[in-house]
């Protein structure tokens, strides 16, 4: 009877051992791990400018809201606010304001531009954008309905105070 017993002993032994030494070995970082090393080192390049408005600043361009709609701003950044446009619920849209100085190819869109809303040059982005840029500032009007038209996006853009953000500094 002692015999089967040392085995059990022995086994457990041999078990620690072999747990004991590979918990113990350093793994080689994986490819992820150094990219993300890498990218965490970066000065340059990062993705928002040090000299953007804080998101805050905007809150006071946003249109405000109307009967029937409800405005629920979303997110709020530096360089960057953005409001969802709501009736009865639904989302019919987003509402933007971004401060190009973090993407700087972001108002060269604008530059062949022969529309405007409110005196301040304006692009179409695909079905569902209306954009304008106002000095460095970028508003913009998602559609998140498909009844939210053309139409309804550049009304919109123009309920807010792009006079105002114009003098924003």
């Amino acid at each position: 009877m002692i015999f089967p017993r040392g085995r059990r002993v022995l086994a457990a032994v041999l078990l620690s051992v072999v747990l004991l030494t590979t918990a113990c070995t350093a793994q080689a970082p994986s490819r992820f791990d150094q990219v993300q090393q890498e990218s965490s080192k970066q000065k340059s390049g990062q993705a928002v400018a040090k000299k953007a408005t804080q998101g805050s600043e905007f809150n006071k361009f946003f249109p405000a809201e109307a009967a029937g709609y409800q405005r629920v701003f979303t997110q709020e950044k530096k360089g960057f606010a953005e409001a969802k446009l709501k009736k009865d619920g639904k989302d019919l849209a987003m509402l933007s304001i971004s401060d190009t100085t973090s993407t700087p190819g972001a108002a060269a869109k604008f530059s062949n531009s022969s529309k405007e809303i409110g005196g301040y040059p304006s692009v179409l982005v695909g079905n569902t954008q209306t954009a304008v840029l106002v000095g460095k500032y970028q508003v913009k009007v998602l559609s998140r309905s498909p009844s939210f038209t053309a139409s309804d996006r550049a009304d919109w853009v123009e309920k807010f105070n792009l006079d105002g953000l114009a003098k924003l500094k």
